[in-house]
């Protein structure tokens, strides 16, 4: 997207080690950048699945005893969307089974239904050689 007062050049990339205190700092580093797309109207949700995506990667890197570094990359696509992609390279793929089995009241487990529920669109991907996936989301658009 070309810059313009409306929606900045933003994209970005965090990168970090699989541990739990980051997904604060991943979160914050979203925010700043709706903050200067002047983009409050997604904040609540990009933060919500920003947390979501990063709390997962860590996970699957904790559980695999992976201590590769998770990315987080978060870009400004066509029509003030904000698109943020989160890989590691823990092994395994997250399972569709998961996202019929989470419900309202399941405590562990949301990470994938949430983003499937609030986001513009979404994906799995296996980045290679070796283990390793992506769990990209987006959210905005035109209208928004």
């Amino acid at each position: 997207m070309p810059t313009s007062p409306e929606h900045p050049r933003a994209d970005f990339s965090l990168v970090f080690p699989p541990d739990p205190t980051w997904v604060r700092t991943a979160r914050e580093a979203v925010r700043t950048a709706l903050r200067t797309a002047n983009r409050p109207d997604l904040t609540d949700t990009a933060l919500l699945l920003t947390s979501e995506a990063v709390t997962n990667a860590v996970t699957a890197c904790l559980h695999s005893g992976c201590a590769a570094p998770v990315t987080l990359y978060a870009e400004w696509a066509a029509l003030g969307t904000l698109r943020v992609l989160v890989s590691d390279d823990a092994p395994g793929m997250p399972s569709p089974r998961a996202l019929a089995r989470a419900t309202t009241d399941t405590e562990n487990g949301r990470g994938l239904f949430l983003i499937d529920s609030c986001a513009a669109d979404w994906g799995v991907c296996h980045h290679g050689p070796g283990p390793g996936k992506a769990v990209w989301f987006q959210v905005g658009g035109a209208g928004t």
